[in-house]
């Protein structure tokens, strides 16, 4: 009897003392939960609309579309050729970010394991290279890309972009981070460079590559200003020119559609973002911005 006595006790005091450890918990999720309830609600609300008629829109009285207007997203494919847009921008940020792991990853192998004159200076001006607002570089850029004769083609979407200075910054922390004993063991079994690149570098950063390739692909896929500049012809325009052809000043726009066209254009994001999660959160955790 005493020690089923001194176990209840014991079992009393243990559940007092996780009051306030509950309490806290509590208290973070409802905090998270009032967090996640202020962002969601206007992405809940741009569904709901996209799916109501013109004249419900802004019936705020009105939570759910009865009937849903599926119709809504067949008018925005159909309408300036909306699907064109998503798949100008899917193709464009993709090579993008292909021609951007081809420079990055060779150039920041070299700063992060080589040594050679004037490493630290050029890495220098690379670093310096971000602190530059990218809009500063678009006159000469355009400048170059019209005397290519590359103007309104696909190249003046892609060319100027296929490096990048945070890539080369990012990933050379995380080549850092690798051991040096996976570099010799390459060397031991006759890799060159390219084949520790290849072998042990590249796999071993691989969460690094992927948060990296979501940051690019996104901020690509949603650039306005230098597709509105470099394109004239509808069969290149992308998804930010396609969205801008949906506001009509004069005969007032049909926003079912335009949401029902934001929608689709957000589709590619959130299908990458759902597939790299996991690469993501790692690679942020373990953050190629260490040492």
């Amino acid at each position: 009897m005493i020690r089923r006595f001194a176990h209840s006790q014991r079992l009393i005091s243990n559940r007092v003392g996780d009051r306030p450890s509950l309490l806290a918990a509590g208290g973070i999720y409802l905090v998270l939960g009032l967090m996640a309830l202020l962002i969601g609600l206007p992405f809940f609300w741009m569904v709901v609309a996209s799916l109501k008629p013109i004249q419900d829109v802004f019936n705020f009285s009105q939570w759910l579309p009865i009937p849903p207007q599926w119709q809504n997203y067949s008018n925005a494919l159909r309408q300036a050729s909306f699907g064109r847009y998503v798949f100008n921008s899917t193709f464009t940020s993709v090579a993008i970010l292909f021609g951007q792991y081809l420079t990055i990853i060779p150039a920041a192998y070299a700063f992060a394991r080589l040594s050679f004159p004037g490493r630290d200076l050029i890495f220098l001006g690379i670093l310096a290279t971000i602190m530059v607002p990218i809009q500063v570089t678009f006159i000469p850029a355009f400048v170059v890309i019209s005397a290519l004769g590359w103007k309104d083609t696909y190249w003046a979407l892609i060319i100027p972009f296929i490096s990048s200075a945070f890539g080369i910054f990012l990933l050379r922390q995380a080549f850092k981070q690798v051991p040096q004993d996976f570099v010799d063991a390459a060397r031991l079994d006759g890799c060159g460079h390219i084949g520790v690149m290849r072998h042990v570098m590249v796999p071993m950063t691989v969460p690094t590559l992927v948060t990296f390739g979501l940051f690019s692909f996104v901020a690509h896929f949603n650039d306005l200003f230098w597709p509105l500049i470099v394109t004239d012809s509808n069969e290149l325009r992308t998804v930010p020119m396609g969205l801008a052809s949906f506001i009509e000043f004069e005969g007032g726009t049909r926003w079912n559609d335009l949401l029902a066209a934001c929608l689709i254009g957000m589709l590619p994001l959130v299908l990458l973002f759902l597939f790299t999660q996991r690469f993501f959160i790692k690679g942020i955790a373990s953050g190629g911005l260490k040492g």
